[in-house]
């Protein structure tokens, strides 16, 4: 009767301990799932109920709730890393090199290569050529091609390009310049175009007046004529600008070494180039190395196999005597445009006199020595007898066209 009453006075029915719990659940949970989820929020594994024993899941808003994206947060916690703990030694900026720059630290160690080795061979344990191995090889050469002898007055050429022959010294250098990289024909195609445009051969003032993209078109037949002309112009102006007139005509008065290294300071011009110069325009002794004498030494075993023409111009100037210089350069020229074996991807036929002389060190000497100039008829009666069979010499020779 007691419990009766007390349940009637209350006018709610009763409930247990455990369903009051249950409820109080259901409708936190109904308030979670009910809760937007924006970005930014992040679960949390807090109870609501100290006692619970399972967890439940608690929106929270998160510092960076404003970084929507996963890589926009990484580089936030990446700044937060950074701004606690800074680096110790901060990245070194790049430097960018102007053209101007790069070209006065090209043509730095142009000069100092060219001071380290200019009276000395880069391998002073390789011993060829010898003297007579350079004697050899122009008797030889000139009884293929004829002998060569320096002319006693110089003349520029008004049918050719030429290399270095004018007796101007600007004139040789722009000369020699446009045969760079390229054939005869094409030097001269470009150099006689040259002149036609231009009005002469020295006509420097109207060439730096036409300005570098009229004498690009004008020498574009002789190959690389954008960097050409660039040199021709850069070299016409400085000279313009330091001596007040358009000529390097005092180069006659300097020595060889301050020759080379005026001619060495402008861009664009190398160690061949300037020896071409010395050598047919200033009338000095200087070993010119082109692609032909290059290749060719390298068949002789004059030179060390890997090394550069740079290297190589070094090595057989300080080798070869100045008085075999001058016809040695133009022999082996002339040697390596016309000989089948010779010439560039020729194939050794067994043929070829010069190579025969110094195969397999059947002159020049396994240990070096002196050649024995007696040994050169045995050499060359081979095959035949060349001193009275000119037509066998000629096998080895391409007729111009």
């Amino acid at each position: 009767m007691a419990r009766a009453a007390v349940s009637s006075s209350s006018g709610t029915p009763r409930r247990s301990q455990r369903n009051i719990k249950k409820e109080s659940d259901q409708v936190t949970i109904k308030q979670e799932e009910e809760a937007p989820r924006g970005k930014g929020t992040k679960r949390s594994t807090q109870s609501s109920t100290p006692n619970a024993s399972s967890k439940r899941v608690k929106l929270s808003t998160s510092p960076d709730a404003s970084i929507g994206t996963t890589s926009q947060r990484r580089a936030k916690q990446e700044e937060d890393v950074d701004a606690k703990h800074p680096s110790p030694s901060p990245r070194k900026q790049k430097t960018v090199k102007t053209k101007a720059e790069k070209a006065a630290e090209l043509q730095e160690k142009k000069l100092k290569a060219y001071t380290q080795f200019s009276n000395s061979s880069l391998f002073p344990d390789f011993q060829h050529p010898t003297p007579d191995e350079c004697k050899l090889a122009r008797r030889i050469l000139a009884e293929l091609h004829g002998d060569r002898n320096r002319p006693e007055k110089i003349t520029a050429p008004t049918n050719r390009a030429g290399c270095g022959d004018s007796a101007s010294v600007l004139d040789a250098l722009v000369r020699t310049i446009l045969s760079q990289n390229t054939s005869d024909k094409n030097s001269t195609r470009a150099k006689l175009n040259m002149d036609k445009v231009y009005g002469g051969s020295d006509k420097w003032d109207a060439i730096v007046a036409g300005g570098q993209p009229k004498l690009q078109k004008t020498i574009e037949s002789g190959g690389l004529s954008q960097s050409k002309s660039k040199v021709i112009i850069d070299i016409l102006t400085q000279a313009k600008e330091k001596y007040g007139e358009y000529s390097l005509n005092h180069l006659f008065e300097a020595s060889n070494e301050d020759a080379m290294r005026e001619m060495l300071g402008f861009q664009g011009v190398g160690p061949k180039t300037a020896s071409c110069v010395l050598l047919f325009c200033l009338r000095r002794e200087s070993f010119a190395v082109d692609t032909h004498v290059h290749r060719i030494t390298g068949l002789l075993g004059w030179r060390p196999k890997d090394c550069s023409r740079e290297e190589a111009h070094a090595h057989l100037d300080a080798r070869v005597p100045d008085e075999d210089k001058y016809a040695l350069h133009i022999l082996i020229i002339n040697h390596g445009k016309r000989c089948e074996e010779c010439r560039a991807g020729g194939k050794s036929l067994g043929k070829c006199e010069l190579r025969k002389a110094f195969r397999s060190g059947k002159v020049k000497g396994e240990a070096g020595e002196d050649v024995k100039l007696e040994e050169i008829q045995t050499i060359k009666q081979e095959d035949h007898d060349v001193k009275t069979d000119h037509d066998a010499i000629a096998h080895a020779v391409e007729q111009p066209a």
